[in-house]
């Protein structure tokens, strides 16, 4: 008892004597008028340690610490749109410190003093990335996908999917958070999202030990509109366009800054109306089979998210957010198919209806904390997310069998499907950066996650007694995964010459059953992955980069699954319970002069990669695609252009691009073996002129290629728009045509085995749109760094 009140009273001791010897420091900030300044940044910094204390000014423009430390001191104050201050160095002894009148200077009246110009490019080339700034874009009627579409070295295959200098796989981020979704969801999600609610696009071909070693294409960093300045401030858009069908959208973006707390809420929502169209000639035998699907989707989609950042003090940041997405539709598809023997003489036909009632959405939520540990640049980052992906399906069948003379055969065939499908997904991820000198870097971390999915599909078929369950179409499949992973990096800083090296070691462990298989999916396996990057500037105007990483694809959820599902009565599609993971190792090479990109050479060599392959039954005239691994794919590809000013009123991003693809691996038993060199070109013009009108031409032009197992024919577009800014640039209408020639459609040829396909995939792309956007508050915008959080390439694999 005695040594605890001795502890006891000397604690209380010690803490007096700290209160007695402990100042206040008040002062105030004002502005060139006298004006008091609410919410200016003030950091109270000792001379002694380094170490910092983070206030804000009160309504009055006060601002008061308490318990100081004996000590030499400085103020220092920050406020966006203004110009920095810092106070004279004084001492904090005995008595409280008042410190004289700070006035801060507007930023605007010393700009008047020179001319300054400065002018963002469209497409900025990094050594590590490709920037476009979708701000400076006319983007009047266009979606998330369309913009991306447009990007440099970025096409998209026969059912949307991204592809980017030649290669497939390619991540989508939101904010620096893998998007969880791939196939139809990912599509469907970035149809929905509005290009006004976009700020910039990141493309990384081969990014760090840090992103997970999944998605060998690379990542698409898709960065949305938020700033940090003090106050409330936002921007609301409405449009509406046409193509065969209308649409109408509109949305809005929030930003609410407050002292230490910034706060943001997005929702966008828009009525769709659009159609697909599948054309598909097939020879199977001596018989000819044409084939017309048409998808009418009627879908009422929103986007919503929100979070905030609090600044607990100079070092420490914690942060949550939340991020929505709905995407409910009715949809109307029909199919036609009349088939026809050698002579060109027809045999029958097969049509039918299919009435749908669809949902897709998706949850997601993040906490993080950023902790700058000293003025070293020392730094940890703890990042948690759960993610809930969800969808129904509710669909009717009716097939009508007509003979020759187009006479009905039979009663019609009914058949009904009620579906639901769920992925929840949980992630935690740890980062450490720890700098040796200011040239040399560690940067190390940890991540794990978990995986659940789950499909579950119930067909009817109409019968005499009623409704009764179809066993061969009904289905409930479930996959379980677990990924650990640990990386580290170093990168060393000469002076021409920077280098950065990792490793990530990835482990991957994961089990499911479908009850339509009585195979069990067992996975569990260990790897590494190098990576590399090296920049070289050889002076002042010429900069050589290159970089190598090794990743890894593994197989989406869905498409593990061995159930077949029949879209018609000829067509469908059936996953793979034995896929296994695609390996790439893929190299890059680039040449910038004065910020032009001379050249990039980029090439990618693919072990296993996952393409669908056709099994075509020549008695039953079906089809199943289904997805299998390749043995090897090979792809050069090489490209040249940047933005550049022709004249002040003129500015022009061209890109022209040469690619050599090849595919060597053995298809249902027989060699397959092609290889083709390829090209296109895009170029995206703005022409400024007077009183801020501008008008936009945008084309583009694909030549036959190879990809995967479909030799592709060529396509081509040509977009153009007006714009015109007003209200002191605080708002802007557009005036977009897309597609004007109607020629964006995708087209190929399937011949491999018994396989002899024609196939054209079309969307509607030629449409017309007018927007209005208007920006309000504090519209002096700043945007905020992303952050790559815990999830990363489980979201891109639900499917």
């Amino acid at each position: 008892m005695k040594t605890y009140l001795t502890i006891v009273i000397a604690l209380l001791t010690n803490f007096i004597m700290l209160s007695v010897h402990a100042q206040m420091v008040t002062g105030k900030v004002q502005n060139e008028k006298k004006q008091p300044l609410l919410y200016a940044s003030v950091s109270l910094r000792n001379l002694a340690d380094s170490t910092s204390t983070l206030q804000v000014t009160k309504e009055n423009g006060n601002y008061l610490f308490k318990t100081v430390k004996p000590g030499k001191y400085v103020v220092r104050v920050l406020m966006v749109g203004f110009e920095k201050r810092s106070s004279e160095v004084f001492s904090v002894s005995q008595a409280d410190v008042k410190l004289p009148i700070i006035t801060l200077l507007d930023k605007s009246q010393t700009l008047n003093e020179v001319t300054i110009k400065s002018k963002m490019p469209v497409v900025d080339y990094k050594a590590d990335r490709v920037i476009i700034n979708v701000e400076k874009m006319n983007t009047a009627g266009d979606n998330a996908l369309e913009v991306i579409s447009k990007a440099p070295g970025i096409r998209l295959d026969k059912d949307e999917n991204i592809i980017l200098k030649g290669k497939t796989n390619v991540a989508v981020m939101i904010d620096g958070k893998v998007s969880y979704m791939s196939g139809t969801e990912l599509t469907t999600y970035l149809k929905s999202l509005p290009a006004d609610a976009l700020s910039k696009l990141e493309l990384i071909s081969n990014p760090s030990a840090s992103f997970d070693a999944a998605s060998s294409g690379g990542y698409i960093n898709i960065k949305l509109k938020r700033n940090r300045i003090q106050g409330f401030n936002g921007n609301a858009n409405i449009g509406g366009g046409y193509g065969k069908y209308e649409k109408i959208y509109g949305g809005t973006n929030l930003n609410y800054n407050i002292g230490k707390l910034s706060t943001f809420a997005r929702v966008s929502t828009g009525h769709y109306n659009s159609y697909n169209r599948l054309t598909l000639d097939r020879t199977i035998g001596t018989d000819k089979f044409n084939q017309i699907n048409f998808w009418h989707p009627i879908t009422q989609s929103t986007n919503y998210s929100a979070g905030f950042d609090y600044y607990v003090s100079d070092k420490q940041t914690i942060g949550a957010s939340y991020k929505g997405f709905s995407s409910p539709d009715e949809t109307n598809v029909t199919s036609n198919s009349p088939s026809f023997n050698a002579q060109g003489g027809k045999l029958g036909s097969v049509a039918m209806v299919n009435p749908q009632n669809n949902t897709a959405g998706n949850n997601t939520f993040n906490v993080n904390y950023r902790f700058n540990i000293d003025t070293s640049g020392r730094e940890l980052n703890f990042d948690a997310d759960y993610v809930n992906y969800g969808s129904s399906k509710n669909e009717n069948f009716t097939n009508f069998y007509y003979n020759q003379n187009d006479q009905l055969i039979a009663n019609p065939i009914y058949l009904r499907n009620s579906g639901i499908g769920g992925t929840d997904i949980y992630a935690l991820k740890l980062d450490y950066i720890f700098p040796f000198t200011k040239t040399l870097k560690l940067e190390t971390g940890l991540k794990t996650s978990w995986v659940n999915t789950k499909s579950n599909l119930a067909f009817d078929s109409l019968k005499n007694k009623g409704w009764v369950n179809d066993p061969r179409r009904t289905n409930l499949f479930l996959y379980n995964e677990h990924i650990n992973a640990g990386y580290t990096s170093l990168s060393q800083s000469f002076k021409k010459l920077d280098i950065k090296i990792g490793l990530r070691l990835e482990q991957t462990i994961g089990d499911g059953n479908s009850s339509s298989s009585t195979e069990t999916i067992r996975r569990n396996y260990w790897q590494l992955f190098p990576n590399a990057a090296i920049s070289y500037k050889i002076n002042d105007n010429n900069q050589l980069t290159a970089s190598y990483r090794k990743s890894i694809n593994r197989p989406s959820y869905g498409s593990l699954n061995p159930f077949a599902f029949y879209t018609d009565p000829y067509t469908a599609l059936q996953g793979n319970q034995f896929l296994q993971a695609t390996y790439s190792n893929n190299l890059e090479f680039n040449y910038t002069y004065k910020s032009f990109r001379l050249l990039t050479i980029s090439y990618a060599n693919t072990k296993g990669g996952i393409s669908e392959v056709i099994y075509q039954n020549n008695d039953t005239k079906e089809s199943i695609s289904r997805p299998e691994n390749l043995s090897n794919e090979k792809s050069l590809y090489f490209a040249t252009g940047s933005p550049i000013d022709f004249f002040k009123w003129w500015n022009n991003s061209t890109e022209l691009a040469v690619a050599y693809d090849a595919i060597k691996t053995p298809v249902q038993g027989s060699a397959y073996n092609a290889a083709k060199w390829s090209w296109g070109a895009s170029t995206d013009n703005t022409f400024s002129l007077p009183k801020k009108y501008s008008l936009s031409m945008y084309a583009y032009y694909q030549s036959p290629s190879v990809s995967g197992l479909f030799k592709t024919l060529s396509n081509y577009a040509v977009n153009v728009g007006a714009k015109k800014t007003f209200w002191n640039d605080n708002a802007t209408l557009a005036l977009k045509f897309n597609d004007i020639f109607a020629t964006g459609k995708f087209r190929s040829v399937l011949q491999y085995g018994n396989v002899n396909t024609y196939w054209q995939n079309e969307w509607e792309n030629r449409k017309a749109s007018l927007s209005f956007t208007y920006k309000f508050g504090n519209i002096k915008m700043k945007t905020v760094k992303s952050r790559k959080t815990s999830t990363s390439e489980e979201e891109g694999r639900v499917n």
